[in-house]
């Protein structure tokens, strides 16, 4: 693909849609009615960074690969994070569009230089780190996130 096909943040074809719920087990049957069938699993963030400072969480995560853009479910078992915010804010629904990049920090800096705000930032060594950004009003209650990831 042409780099010149995505938008001027340079951040490439979205990688990943990632939507709320406020219970796996209720939810799933009617994403799977659309997506088909997901994996379940479970993370633990540790020490992740936020506006309010440093904490943990627990999410129970779905996932779907079955097409090009990969489908997530989240739900949060442990800990206030963006996701918990936004079900009490907006409900259940579309969370985050996520983008891969090349370096997580730069893409904050770009991010930051057009208003939206880093609100969830965990690094995992030299070579994975992740970050979820507040898109600026004009565009909405979701969240960017980016991945900084080896292929």
């Amino acid at each position: 693909m042409n780099p010149n096909d995505f938008g001027r943040l340079g951040l490439g074809p979205i990688d990943q849609v990632a939507f709320v719920v406020r219970s796996l087990e209720e939810s799933l049957s009617r994403y799977e009615a659309i997506f088909g069938p997901f994996n379940l699993g479970e993370s633990k963030v540790d020490d992740y960074a936020s506006p309010e400072g440093s904490a943990s969480c627990t999410l129970k995560l779905a996932v779907n690969n079955a097409a090009p853009i990969e489908v997530e479910l989240i739900e949060v078992a442990e800990g206030n994070t963006p996701h918990r915010e936004h079900l009490e804010k907006h409900g259940e629904g579309l969370h985050h569009v996520r983008f891969r990049v090349d370096s997580v920090d730069e893409s904050i800096q770009t991010l930051e230089a057009e208003g939206f705000r880093s609100v969830f930032q965990k690094r995992y060594g030299p070579t994975v780190a992740f970050a979820y950004l507040e898109t600026p009003d004009a565009i909405g209650s979701w969240l960017v996130e980016i991945l900084e990831m080896p292929s």
